[in-house]
């Protein structure tokens, strides 16, 4: 009887063993190539969502309560003015603010910490109360005690801030500080992702009126902006030099700041204040004085006395 020997093993296997192995490796490559694919993918959207985030200015939607003031406005008031020229101003900005279904914020130089700094300076730590007053309200509009509203009917969206209205009164690639700063405005900037609008004069930045967004950045500007560094620095012009510093050498609020035309929110009243282009016409929004009050005068109220009628005038007319 014969017995059957088992096949001799060979290194050749035969032909179907070889593709189900190949089939098998190559379905292995797949899975693994497929996960290390999706890892990419999740890595490359992670990257995207942070550059987004990191990048991107335009303010998230939040939750807006109702009856939420859109609109701001601050005066910061000295413990030397009379309080006839604190009442007048107040009515002022009131009047505007409740045109236009705005709030007021009325604070006191002597409410802050600022040391033995110019009272000046007080106009930072106010706005950053105003937006800790009212956390949800869009615009804060800082108007000091040598300006004043004289046409009521012109409303911070409209006149200022809405998208386009903005990108059409940017000027950009301007000296940021007059005459011949070598830091020029950027151009290209979407007005959505403006948070900080100025004027400037013939020889300064002005910061007697100024809008901010609310928001991460306008904080972190205020806060920059008071800097114990920069208030114990021997500014010629207090606030104002320290502004035009950061402004100059801090990209990241060089990159958030729109120049409109001087008149848009601070027309000039003398010719020897400024340029013909900022002096004021019939129907400006703002006008200011900036040489009325300083450490050793105050004629603020005395030069702005043929000006009460004419915003009287403007609110009565509407």
């Amino acid at each position: 009887m014969h017995f059957a020997f088992p096949p001799r093993k060979t290194s050749r296997p035969p032909p179907y063993v070889a593709a189900a192995n190949a089939r098998s490796q190559t379905s292995f490559l797949t899975r693994r190539m497929a996960r290390q694919l999706a890892i990419y993918a999740l890595i490359a959207l992670g990257f995207l969502y942070l550059v987004k985030n990191c990048f991107s200015t335009a303010p998230a939607a939040d939750f807006i309560p109702a009856g939420t003031p859109p609109v701001v406005v601050v005066t910061t008031f000295d413990a030397n003015l009379p309080e006839s020229f604190k009442e007048r101003l107040r009515a002022n900005r009131e009047t505007y603010a409740a045109r236009h279904g705005y709030a007021t914020f009325f604070a006191n130089a002597s409410d802050y910490n600022i040391g033995t700094n110019p009272p000046s300076w007080a106009k930072v730590p106010s706005m950053r109360h105003a937006m800790t007053a009212f956390p949800h309200s869009t615009y804060f509009f800082y108007l000091d005690i040598n300006s004043l509203v004289v046409n009521q009917d012109l409303s911070i969206e409209d006149h200022i801030m809405q998208k386009t209205r903005l990108e059409s009164l940017m000027i950009v690639g301007l000296p940021v500080v007059p005459p011949d700063s070598v830091i020029k405005t950027f151009a290209h900037i979407s007005g959505d992702n403006i948070d900080l609008v100025l004027t400037q004069d013939t020889d300064n930045l002005c910061q007697n009126s100024f809008i901010l967004r609310r928001g991460d950045w306008a904080k972190f500007f205020l806060d920059s902006w008071f800097d114990p560094l920069y208030r114990s620095y021997n500014f010629q012009r207090a606030e104002g030099h320290a502004l035009e510093h950061i402004v100059q050498w801090h990209g990241t609020i060089l990159a958030k700041l729109a120049l409109v035309p001087q008149r848009i929110m601070n027309a000039y009243t003398r010719a020897e204040e400024g340029t013909k282009e900022g002096m004021y016409q019939e129907g400006d929004f703002i006008v200011a004085f900036p040489d009325c009050i300083d450490d050793k005068k105050n004629t603020c109220e005395d030069d702005m006395a043929a000006w009460w009628n004419k915003s009287q005038e403007s609110s009565d007319s509407s």
